[in-house]
Formats: structure tokens, C-alpha cells, sequence
């Protein structure tokens, strides 16, 4: 009996993308939302739960804080207009053959264009693709549909239209439906957007449908691709099953069938279809041939043949085997023991220890006593091939055993970066770190842990003393503490070097080491700005400093720009009451004009205080941009106010011929009037 496993089964690009996106946050210690289940996989979705990811169906469901990912079906423009209304921080995981169809039927209703699509009108993906058109959109699920739409809609025959596919069509029905349009539909613009992965699984599963006598498919019961799949292999293979683990298989199913076909959804795990073979294999037992599922675990410990036999033979050794042997002489390549036992004993450095870049000239000395195990005697030479690694490796299993039952923490060096990971040593024992649990983020490098010692858990012990461990669990667990200890002692005024992460329309994300504070657009320039791209790019390293922090809801609001370069601090420590200053007009009211002393600071020129006569409005004296001289006449650092004047430099300051009580009598009208103006426009000028 055969088991054949399709090539094609398990993760596509775009669901892949998009759950590697959602661990990814995760392992960033991020607050992470879906809107949606990420993929139809229910294990999946309840493993992300687990990691406190929550599914919410609306945008205004995502809490303060939250992350929310958009799935990898897309949604209509409207739910990404109101995340960013709501100022939700979305990370966009739309998979990119979806993309692609969103712009074409963006640009097909912006020209015009009615938008036509084959597919399920409920399925989420469809429905995130009607949100894109502008215009008016229909939807066929099949070649009799279309036909019935055409009917119904006879415009559709003469006016311009533009055609798109969901990207889980069945290719068959889309192959009689495009017939049809080309038929029918004289100014169609017709586009093949069914996922070239899709097409790859449907065609692998009629091909292996034809050949097997039962057909499993394995994948979500609401996942569309995932049925398509199944409608596939049925028409072929009256024996068709659809589960979505391993639980659900029965014996029955295999009754008289001698080859079985598998084949899985684009959003099934892995390690659920290896379940399933391992079970079908049960099941069926003994079988001649089985499908085999490549892991990088076990292509990786495959290709450590050199320790097979010795992984073999830990089980067999006895106390006879094991002595005490006294180094008598060392070389860089061989160490010479006496052990008590008539032969001359030999320790080669590859059974000294697994580090394959040993000297063994700094690693022991003559007259240091090691424990060793007889490998091979030849009596007839009288010498013996001992190992010390393998002594080591005895009790280094035994520690590495109680490690998984107790979650202990142990210590090793890296020695090797291998295919899929790195190698530990840890008390003789050989640990496998796959890369996905080596680092804290998958995109760090390997060659960096190279000699490096780090602490790790045993997470899986297998077959033949395959041991498996962890480096990233202590690592998130450390990152966790610091965390801890970072929303403890964190407090207003506290400085940090950070990163700029991105930019939104009202400010900045930075980094500050695992955490993200934002820079509000207000708090980046002294001056005003239209966009926070003026003052920083993602990837710069600011200096900032703690404004106001929630440690409740963990959220830190940032300040960036500096009182140094305050414009009022400026101007309060170089201009007085009485200077002359240049100024350029910058606006104009119906009482005044508004001048640009330095950048930051404007000052009004009241309509009283342009010139010497009578002015009716400002533009008859003066014009936007050009350069005046004015002096200034009152400053009000607590209102953030300065009134200029322009008469004061044209009439003389004191006028002999009047008398004292009227020029002060002009004093304190010009006095009063200026009060008066600056409080009427006050507002104005905050604004």
C-alpha cells in the first residue's frame, strides 16, 4: 500500500507571510490583534490565542495599544481609512497576489471601467476586493451565473469592463467563464489573478485523484481554497475525505484502497499534515512505501552521520568500559594516557571533545586524571582507543533527560552553524537549536551565535538521543523582565537614545530598546510642520526625552525638540523692548499686519502703527514678503505676544511743542490701544 503526499501541500507565500508576521510581533513582546482568524486553521488560531493574540471583527474592537494585523484575505479601503482615523497602527499582511487585484480594480472604476468578479460574494476576500472599486461591481461564482448576469445586465456586452478572479477560483470553471466573456463581452479587459499556487495545488490534486483509490484532503472546513481542493478529487475519486487533523481519520476510509493520495489547503501547518501521515501510516500498517514530511529538524540531524554509531552504542556500554587514565604526554592533536591496564591508552581530539577547532595542549596538562571509555584495545599492539566525550556524553544524557522533565535551564557553546540551525554543546551532549527558536528575532544571524555560550531549555528529546532545545524561550522570558523593569523605573524626564520605527500624519514611533514611545508632530519642531517626515526619517537615532508616561496602558508620549531652540528663548535673550529689528511681513489683517522677526516669532504691526497718517487698510502700505524695519514697542513673554511699530521710527519720540500732559496723554493711548489689540487678537495668533 503507497501514501503519496502532494508537493504543494501546506503554507502558500501568502499565508505564510502572514502568520511568520503574527509570530514575529509576538516574539517582539507586542499586543497583537487579527482582524479575522489569520488563516482557517482553527489549531493554529487557538496556538496564537495561547500567545495572547485576540481575534476582534471590527477596528473599533482593537484596544490602546493594540497591534492589529490585517489578514492575508485584505479588507476593503475603508476599514485601513478608518484604522488610521482611529489612529489604530495596523501592519498589513494582505498577501500580494490579493494586492495586485485591489489595484486593478481601483484603476478599472477610476477610468470608468464596470468591475466583474469570479468568486464567492461572501468570502472575505471578495468582499475586501469590492471595496476597492469605485464604481459599480458584479459577482459571478460560475460559467451559468455569468451567463444568467449577462442577461440580466445586457450593458455589461457593450460597455467597458475589466474582469478579475479570486485568487482560490477553481481554474476549470474560470477557463469556461473566460470563453464566455470573450464571447459575449466585446471591450473586456480580462485578468488572471487565481494564485499561481492555487493553480499548482488543483492541478496536483486532479493528477493524484486520477491515480489513488482514496484521497485525503486536509485543511479548514472554512477555508475556500481548501474545498476547492476537495470538489477537485471528488469528481475524480469517489473515495474523498476532507478533515482537519489527524483525530478525524477512520479506518474505514481506506477499505479496499491500495494507493491513497493526501493533499492540504494552502493554510494548513505542517506539522498537522505530518500528524496525519504518521497516523494513516498507523492505521494502514505495515506499509511498503510512505510519504515523508522534510523538516529542517530531521534533514539537519541527518546529517550528523558521523555520531549515529555512537549514539547507538550509549545504550550498551558497561561499568567495564569505563576507567581513569593519567595524561603521560600531549600533543595538538592526541593525548597519551596510562590507565592501569597493561595497553597504552590514546585519546584522539575528536574523542577528546565535539569542538572541532580544539587544542588540546591548553585544554589539559600531564598528570591530570580524566574519566574515559574503552572505544577499541588491539592486543596485539598493545594500545587502546579511548574517548572522554563519550564518557562525558553518559552523564551529560542523564542531566539533559532531568533538563526536559524539570524545564531547567542549561549552559552550552555554540559550535556549529549547521543546515536549518545551530549545534550546542552542553556536558557532552550535542543540542539542535532549529534557527526558529535560536534568536529572538528570525532575522538575526546564525554566524553571529558561532562560540558563543548561551542558556537554553530541552525542548523535545527523540528517537535515537535527538535532542532538541531552545535559546529564544529564555530569551523572551529575559526580554519579558526587562520590560518588567523598564514600565517600573521608567519616568517623566527620563532621556533615551532611540530609533525612529515609522511615521504616521501625527507623529513619530521610536524604539527605545523593545518599547515604543511617540513623538507627537507638535513636540518635533519648534516651528510648524505639515508632516513629521520634515524633521526625521525612519531609521534615525534621536535623542528624546519622557513627556508624559501611562504606565497603565504602557503607552509613553515623547519630546524631541529642545528649549535651546525655542524661538522665545531666542528672542527673549537678544531682543529688548525699544529694539530695532528687520522683519518681513508674512500676513495680513484688517487691523494690522503680522511681521516675521526670526523664525518662530511674529509680531504684529497694529494698523495705528504703520505710518504717520491715516492707513484704511494694511495692503495700502505694505505687501506679503516685503522687508520693513520696526521697533519693537511691548513684549509679552507669558501671552507669547510682540507688537512692532512702524510710526515710532518715523515720528519723533518727543514732540517739544506739546505739552507734557498731552504727550502723555498720547503715551497712554497708544499704551491702551495696544492692550486692547493684542487681547482681541489673541486667539487669532494661537491659532
Amino acid at each position: 500500500m503507497k501514501i503519496t503526499l502532494a508537493e504543494t501541500a501546506g503554507f502558500c507565500f501568502g499565508v505564510k507571510r502572514a502568520v511568520d508576521m503574527v509570530y514575529e510581533l509576538c516574539e517582539q513582546g507586542q499586543n497583537v490583534c487579527t482582524l479575522g482568524p489569520i488563516i482557517h486553521n482553527a489549531q493554529l488560531v487557538a496556538d496564537l490565542e495561547q500567545k495572547g493574540v485576540r481575534v476582534v471583527e471590527d477596528v473599533s474592537q482593537v484596544k490602546y495599544g493594540e497591534i492589529l494585523v490585517i489578514r492575508s484575505h485584505g479588507v476593503p479601503e475603508s476599514v485601513m481609512n478608518e484604522a488610521a482615523t482611529l489612529e489604530v497602527k495596523t501592519v498589513d499582511a494582505t498577501c500580494p497576489f490579493v494586492a495586485k487585484i485591489h489595484k486593478i480594480v481601483k484603476e478599472a472604476s477610476e477610468n470608468g471601467r464596470i468591475v466583474l468578479i469570479a468568486g464567492d460574494a461572501k468570502h472575505k476576500e471578495v468582499i475586501g476586493i469590492i471595496g476597492h472599486s469605485l464604481g459599480p461591481v458584479y459577482v459571478f461564482e460560475d460559467e451559468n451565473s455569468l451567463l444568467e448576469l449577462l442577461e440580466k445586465e445586457p450593458k455589461l456586452k457593450t460597455e467597458t469592463v475589466s474582469v478579475v478572479a479570486q485568487t482560490t477560483f477553481n481554474e476549470k470553471i474560470w477557463s469556461k467563464c473566460e470563453k464566455i466573456l470573450k464571447k459575449y463581452c466585446t471591450n473586456a479587459s480580462i485578468f488572471g489573478t487565481i494564485c499561481n499556487a492555487t493553480s499548482m495545488r488543483q492541478s496536483e490534486a486532479h493528477q493524484l485523484s486520477l491515480k489513488n483509490d482514496a484521497m485525503v484532503v486536509i485543511g479548514g472546513q472554512h477555508s475556500s481554497n481548501t474545498k476547492k481542493l476537495y470538489d477537485v478529487c471528488k469528481v475524480n475519486c469517489e473515495k474523498t475525505f476532507l478533515i482537519e487533523t489527524a483525530n478525524e481519520l477512520k479506518a474505514e476510509f481506506f477499505d479496499g484502497a491500495k494507493n491513497i493520495g493526501v493533499v492540504a489547503g494552502a493554510s494548513t501547518p505542517a506539522a498537522i499534515i505530518k500528524e496525519a501521515i504518521k497516523t494513516m501510516t498507523e492505521i494502514l500498517n505495515p506499509v511498503e512505501e510512505q510519504a515523508e514530511v522534510a523538516e529542517v529538524v530531521q534533514k539537519s540531524f541527518e546529517e550528523m552521520t558521523d555520531e549515529e554509531a555512537f549514539e547507538a552504542s550509549l545504550d550498551s556500554l558497561n561499568s567495564d568500559k569505563k576507567v581513569k587514565g593519567v595524561v603521560v604526554q600531549v600533543t595538538p592533536s592526541e593525548i597519551l594516557v596510562d590507565y592501569n591496564r597493561g595497553l597504552t591508552g590514546y585519546v584522539s581530539a575528536d574523542e577528546y571533545s565535539y569542538d572541532r577547532n580544539v587544542d588540546l595542549t591548553k585544554e589539559v596538562k600531564v598528570g591530570d586524571e580524566l574519566n574515559l571509555i574503552i572505544m577499541r584495545t588491539d592486543d596485539m599492539e598493545g594500545t587502546a582507543m579511548l574517548s572522554k566525550r563519550r564518557y562525558d556524553a553518559i552523564a551529560g544524557w542523564d542531566k539533559v533527560v532531568e533538563a526536559k522533565e524539570t524545564n531547567e535551564v542549561l549552559t552550552g557553546t555554540v559550535s556549529e552553524v549547521v543546515k536549518g540551525g545551530v549545534v550546542v554543546l552542553t556536558n557532552g551532549i550535542r543540542v539542535f537549536i532549529p534557527a526558529s527558536q535560536a534568536t529572538l528575532s528570525r532575522n538575526d544571524s546564525l554566524e553571529e551565535l558561532k562560540g558563543q555560550e548561551v542558556n537554553f531549555r530541552i525542548i523535545e528529546i527523540g528517537r535515537r538521543r535527538r535532542v532538541i532545545g531552545s535559546i529564544r524561550s529564555i530569551l523572551r522570558e529575559q526580554r519579558k523582565e526587562e520590560m518588567a523593569k523598564f514600565w517600573e523605573e521608567i519616568n517623566v524626564g527620563d532621556k533615551f537614545t532611540g530609533t525612529v520605527k515609522s511615521l504616521t500624519g501625527y507623529g513619530a514611533f521610536v524604539d527605545l530598546g523593545g518599547v515604543d514611545g511617540m513623538i507627537h508632530i507638535t513636540e518635533l519642531s519648534w516651528q510648524r510642520i505639515k508632516n513629521p517626515s520634515e524633521v526625521v526619517l525612519v531609521g534615525d537615532t534621536v535623542e528624546v526625552f519622557v513627556k508624559a508616561v501611562d504606565k497603565e496602558k504602557r503607552k509613553i508620549s515623547l519630546g524631541y525638540k529642545k528649549d535651546d531652540e525655542n524661538p522665545w528663548t531666542i528672542f527673549q535673550n537678544n531682543y529688548n523692548v525699544d529694539d530695532v529689528v528687520k522683519a518681513t511681513i508674512v500676513s495680513m489683517t484688517t487691523y494690522g499686519a503680522f511681521a516675521r522677526i526670526i523664525p518662530g516669532i511674529d509680531g504684529l504691526i497694529h494698523i495705528s502703527q504703520i505710518a504717520d497718517k491715516h492707513v484704511a487698510k494694511p495692503q495700502d502700505e505694505l505687501t506679503v514678503g516685503q522687508e520693513v524695519e520696526a521697533k519693537i514697542i511691548a513684549v509679552d513673554l507669558d501671552k507669547k505676544r510682540v507688537s512692532l511699530s512702524i510710526r515710532a521710527l518715523i515720528e519723533p519720540e518727543v514732540k517739544e511743542e506739546a505739552p507734557e500732559s498731552a504727550e502723555n496723554e498720547v503715551v497712554a493711548t497708544a499704551s491702551e490701544e495696544e492692550v486692547v489689540v493684542a487681547d482681541s487678537v489673541a486667539e487669532e495668533i494661537a491659532e
